[in-house]
């Protein structure tokens, strides 16, 4: 008889303490599911902001640009006759990277270009996804977005945080 007080005693102490716990598991769940609400509204209001900010950019320069459902916007200014970029491929690019102002950022030179392989991320997501729809040859303009480019802290170094970036591309060579 004693044995089973001790057990119901347990029984109740254990379904007390897990349904405190529940109810606070609940709470932070609630408050949880809030902020990330929350946070996909900021992010939404910044990706608008940041497209418009682009699009009066592009209607500044009159370029003739596409953009993608990711939200890169590109401009392939002369066409080149070579293999279609791949992924997997190892490409060789001159590049500039500039700011929305004209500040350039970094650059190439002809006896130093970059090479990458497509698709390891080793790279700007946004610059991969412009590669992506060149061919050797091309010439292109890409406008990368802060959440294609270097997103909320920058580079920590010439690009600043929040930045939209602007590349002017050329494939040079594709490579297995």
């Amino acid at each position: 008889m004693k044995t089973k007080k001790y057990f119901i005693l347990i029984y109740l102490t254990l379904l007390i303490i897990y349904s405190c716990n529940n109810k606070q598991n609940t709470d932070n769940n609630k408050k949880y599911v809030k902020d990330n609400e929350s946070l996909e509204r900021i992010n939404e209001t910044l990706v608008n902001r940041d497209a418009e900010v682009i699009k009066n950019f592009i209607n500044r320069n009159r370029w003739d640009m596409s953009v993608t459902e990711a939200g890169l916007y590109y401009m392939i200014y002369k066409k080149g006759n070579g293999p279609k970029v791949e992924e997997g491929k190892t490409v060789i690019i001159n590049y500039e990277i500039s700011l929305m102002d004209g500040t350039v950022c970094y650059k190439s030179d002809s006896s130093h270009p970059k090479s990458f392989v497509v698709g390891k991320g080793n790279v700007e997501s946004g610059l991969e996804q412009g590669i992506l729809l060149m061919r050797k040859g091309d010439k292109a303009k890409f406008i990368l977005p802060p959440h294609l480019a270097y997103g909320l802290l920058g580079d920590e170094n010439k690009i600043p945080p929040r930045s939209v970036i602007v590349y002017d591309v050329e494939v040079l060579d594709i490579c297995n």
